[in-house]
């Protein structure tokens, strides 16, 4: 199978890109004071400052699509999610967004999630982000008050937002900003601030990522951004304990991981593994031991793009559903009921083949 050399970058000095980036805006980036709460942001290349009440809502505001912006409420503490869920009607899944914030408002749009105000409108559905949240992106941090503010509107329909973590999300909480948009530290430079601080555990982002898993399960599929290699099948733990374990390090520098630390956070690890596609692919006991292990019956992940995607793998114990939104190629996959479609962004919407067996 061939891989997509989506990976492979030119390694470029950011920080000499950063003084002449266009921002455009970016932001708002939260932090609390005593009972205040500071916004920065960036609008039409302008930094800006807003001290607000707790109970004000924050705004995102858009420099050239006006009719995007949208307001949220701040929460007063985040919550540890679950690790496992019941069997749900409806469920849209997709990875990979990095910051592609249109690419993510049409694909939500077009398939009944949200409507044009950003108001949740699925019901009792359940959307699932299988990681990358980060990086390449135009619009990160918009995308990611996104998902924060329909994560309180879904559970009020009775729906509910999970948002798993990859290894462009890890990565920016330890400090490394290897693909990192040269906008986000033109932007830290305006707002007069390290980017790394923007972000950092006492800010609201920095908080609410640091509540999330690597892995979920769901009825009888797993989610998880990469996938399981044999190194994490072999342990003991349970899915909680897998998922507090990775929590445990994050924000730590891969080099200043323990022997653990590396298990989880390095390339056999769930945020990072690429084993289920390419040449020398893991065998299906790998896939069998994992269905096993957490009891479930399929497995679907992120990361890596192929040519396929979105597609079956293992006969079907596996879907990939990472495909380049930031080339235009907008995709997810949508479970109703027993039946699987892959969806774009225009409404279209074919059945998943389920007869593949590569």
């Amino acid at each position: 199978m061939k891989l997509l050399q989506y990976l492979s970058i030119t390694i470029i000095s950011f920080h000499s890109l950063s003084s002449t980036a266009q921002v455009e805006q970016d932001g708002p980036y939260i932090s609390r004071s005593g009972t205040r709460i500071i916004s920065r942001y960036v609008l039409n290349d302008v930094s800006k400052t807003d001290t607000l009440n707790e109970k004000d809502s924050i705004q995102v505001r858009f420099a050239k699509h006006k009719d995007w912006d949208f307001s949220f409420k701040l929460r007063s503490k985040h919550i540890i999610q679950r690790s496992s869920y019941r069997a749900v009607d409806k469920m849209l899944v997709l990875s990979d967004i990095e910051g592609e914030f249109e690419a993510f408002r049409a694909l939500m749009i077009a398939n009944q999630v949200i409507d044009e105000k950003f108001n949740w409108i699925f019901g009792k559905g359940h959307l699932v982000i299988c990681g990358d949240l980060f990086d390449r992106g135009k619009e990160v941090i918009p995308y990611l008050w996104l998902l924060y503010k329909l994560e309180d509107d879904a559970i009020k329909k009775g729906g509910f937002v999970h948002v798993l973590l990859g290894n462009h999300d890890i990565m920016n909480m330890a400090g490394d900003l290897r693909y990192l948009a040269p906008k986000y530290l033109a932007s830290a430079k305006l707002l007069g601030l390290e980017y790394e601080k923007l972000i950092a555990e006492d800010t609201e982002i920095g908080q609410w990522l640091r509540s999330k898993n690597a892995i979920e399960k769901i009825d009888d599929k797993l989610f998880l951004h990469a996938g399981i290699s044999p190194e994490i099948n072999a342990t003991q733990l349970s899915l909680q304990k897998i998922n507090n374990k990775c929590r445990s390090y994050f924000g730590i520098p891969t080099k200043k991981l323990d022997e653990e630390g590396t298990k989880f956070m390095s390339s056999n690890g769930p945020f990072w593994y690429r084993g289920y596609f390419g040449d020398d692919r893991t065998n299906v006991s790998t896939i069998d031991s994992t269905l096993k292990k957490f009891g479930v019956k399929q497995i679907l992940v992120g990361h890596t793009i192929t040519e396929q995607n979105i597609a079956a793998y293992y006969n079907y114990k596996v879907i990939g559903v990472d495909v380049n939104h930031h080339k235009g190629n907008r995709k997810a996959i949508f479970f109703n009921g027993k039946q699987v479609f892959v969806v774009d962004d225009k409404g279209n919407r074919k059945l998943l083949d389920i007869g593949d067996k590569n």
